[in-house]
């Protein structure tokens, strides 16, 4: 029997306007004009491609290597693995504390039994096959004993971690690698942490103020925002990207309300219901996103046979109703009651299976170890003196980069090719979460393109792949490779 939400039939009317792609002369003037002004991308601008939609398109020529745009996420989360090996910043990604409590924090969570996060390699490149796969673990569980799976180290003393830990011991060299501040949330949460006030404050108004567990959360019950994290840490983390996608419209539409409503007018407007035209306004920037129904766009996995393909989406719908409900009970706004129908809840997580990116930054521990290693001679040798025990007990874990997922506007528009003359990538000077694009010689009005899987797969097993983004790939190397 097909589950059915009450939403998404009282609300039918409103759902269907959220989900009307807005018109080609808004998307353009409107949104991504301003939204590449905004971020100073002059060199690009977005159109419409009469075959594939959006298309991102350049106004000036490229040389090889060169920056096109750094594009800031709207959306993006650490994987709840990662955060037990990777202290960041929980709105930008970027390293905090001290190369000494980042070490520090690894070895003695090591000591526990705490598992290294299972995305242990730093590529970028994203496939929707790896956001089904992506399962992960509870934090508080993995506290209480979860397995560890790194290679064989030596361990330290307890109090040689303690001293990195409580600052006593700054290691040679370090102080080449300052890293910023640790500032806590100011809802009391013990799961989000900045790198200053003023990243605390963005995501707390942006986001986190709605699924805060602290305090002073504005959440409708932290109880049921605490279940909802842990089914979705058990489930998928695609969810948590979902929640932080509703937070930031609702967030959005009070703002846009209160700005509106004089004092008197906001007391007579508490019955009032939803203002849609500003509901469509605080929607923006999640519509612009192309989307599909989760379970109607994921891959099927290479264990589940063709014959029960139904079966399968059809858990998967299940799956998604039943993180919505435990959402609903944390963070539901009557006003903004559709945002919380299946068929939003599903078109969102389908935008994200289609339009994500890794989200990956270079850890600065790997880079203080590797300078450490470039020393001349004598001083390398003095240095190493203190770094090679701690290097030894880390072992591979040294090289752990932050790890998560984004949705990026920009990129977001841009089409597949698969010989493409863009990609998504972190340069040197890249220490927080946006994404840069580097690029082979392009000209001017020429597309700019990125690979959405590995091109250098055979022409049937990209074919395939990119089925799963609902089109044919007829880019000149796969019409060269099929005639």
């Amino acid at each position: 029997m097909e589950l059915i939400c009450p939403i998404d039939q009282r609300c039918s009317d409103q759902i269907a306007s959220l989900l009307r792609p807005p018109s080609p002369p808004l998307v353009q003037a409107e949104y991504f004009e301003q939204l590449i002004s905004k971020r100073r991308c002059q060199g690009i601008k977005v159109k419409q491609n009469g075959e594939f939609g959006k298309g991102v398109f350049a106004e000036t020529d490229f040389e090889e290597e060169e920056l096109i745009f750094k594009d800031q996420m709207l959306v993006g989360a650490q994987h709840p693995s990662n955060k037990i090996d990777c202290l960041v910043c929980s709105h930008c990604f970027k390293f905090i504390g001290s190369i000494e409590k980042q070490i520090g924090r690894i070895l003695y969570l090591k000591t526990l039994g705490i598992g290294v996060s299972s995305h242990n390699g730093c590529e970028s490149n994203s496939s929707d096959e790896d956001e089904v796969d992506r399962f992960a673990y509870n934090l508080r569980s993995a506290q209480n004993g979860a397995s560890r799976s790194s290679s064989s180290t030596i361990p330290l003393p307890t109090t040689a971690v303690e001293s990195l830990m409580n600052g006593e011991l700054a290691l040679p060299y370090s102080n080449k690698f300052p890293l910023p501040y640790i500032i806590s949330c100011p809802g009391g949460c013990e799961e989000a942490f900045y790198c200053s006030k003023s990243c605390a404050e963005a995501d707390w108004d942006s986001f986190h103020c709605l699924l805060c567990t602290g305090e002073k959360s504005e959440s409708c019950s932290r109880e049921a925002l605490l279940k909802f994290i842990q089914h979705a840490n058990e489930t998928n983390d695609i969810f948590l990207l979902a929640a932080k996608a509703i937070s930031f419209t609702i967030l959005r539409y009070r703002k846009f309300k209160a700005s509106h409503l004089s004092k008197q007018e906001k007391i007579a407007s508490i019955n009032s219901g939803t203002d849609m035209s500003l509901l469509l306004e605080a929607w923006k920037p999640i519509s612009i996103g192309h989307k599909r129904r989760w379970w109607d766009c994921i891959s099927l996995p290479d264990d589940i046979d063709v014959s029960d393909e139904a079966t399968f989406r059809g858990q998967i719908r299940e799956l998604a109703f039943t993180s919505l409900q435990l959402l609903k009970e944390a963070i539901f706004d009557k006003e903004c009651e559709p945002l919380f129908s299946l068929e939003i809840y599903g078109q969102i997580i389908g935008m994200f299976e289609l339009n994500n990116l890794d989200l990956v930054v270079a850890s600065p521990v790997e880079d203080y170890f590797l300078y450490i290693d470039d020393l001349p001679p004598p001083e390398k040798k003095e240095a190493e003196k203190i770094t090679q025990p701690y290097l030894d007990s880390l072992g591979e874990d040294y090289s752990i980069c932050c790890q998560g997922t984004a949705f990026f506007p920009l990129q977001s528009c841009m089409n597949h090719s698969c010989c493409p003359n863009a990609k998504a990538f972190k340069r040197e000077e890249d220490r927080d979460g946006q994404a840069t694009i580097a690029l082979r010689p392009i000209c001017k009005g020429e597309e700019v393109t990125i690979s959405y899987i590995d091109e250098d797969l055979s022409f049937k097993e990209r074919q395939a792949l990119l089925a799963d983004y609902g089109f044919r790939c007829r880019c000149p190397r796969c019409l060269n490779e099929e005639s």
